[in-house]
């Protein structure tokens, strides 16, 4: 009896403990019955369906990184009022504010897709 990988649909022979599509282990069908994909891909790659906002992480991180001390990372992001606290920061403290830009910058671009998404999009968090 046939079984299909849990992860691509891929059918898995009997006595083959792995996927040989994507290397997923395989898992035993229930007695009696056998297991079938919850979604075939007839073959194709499975895609992977882009999350909405996160397309801003890139672009955010790379001009917090880049200039830092101007805030443009947050008028990028509709944080306006932040963007304008950010430069008169960055004015008072004679250039040193941007390390605050440029830590954002980090952690921007070391969060997941869908933790940016939900701190900084959905959760309109302006600092760090």
């Amino acid at each position: 009896m046939n079984r299909f990988c849990v992860k691509c649909g891929a059918q898995i022979p009997d006595g083959i403990n792995f996927c040989g599509n994507c290397g997923t282990p395989a898992s035993p069908p229930a007695v009696g019955q056998p297991s079938y994909p919850s979604q075939p891909n007839y073959g194709y790659p499975q895609q992977t369906v882009p999350i909405p906002g996160a397309e801003k992480k890139l672009t955010a991180g790379i001009l917090a990184l880049l200039l830092s001390g101007f805030g443009v990372h947050k008028f990028y992001l509709g944080y306006t009022g932040a963007g304008i606290i950010h430069i008169v920061a960055s004015i008072l403290t004679c250039g040193a504010f941007h390390i605050v830009g440029f830590i954002e910058g980090i952690i921007y671009l070391t969060k997941s897709d869908q933790e940016f998404v939900d701190t900084y999009v959905i959760g309109r968090r302006e600092w760090f």
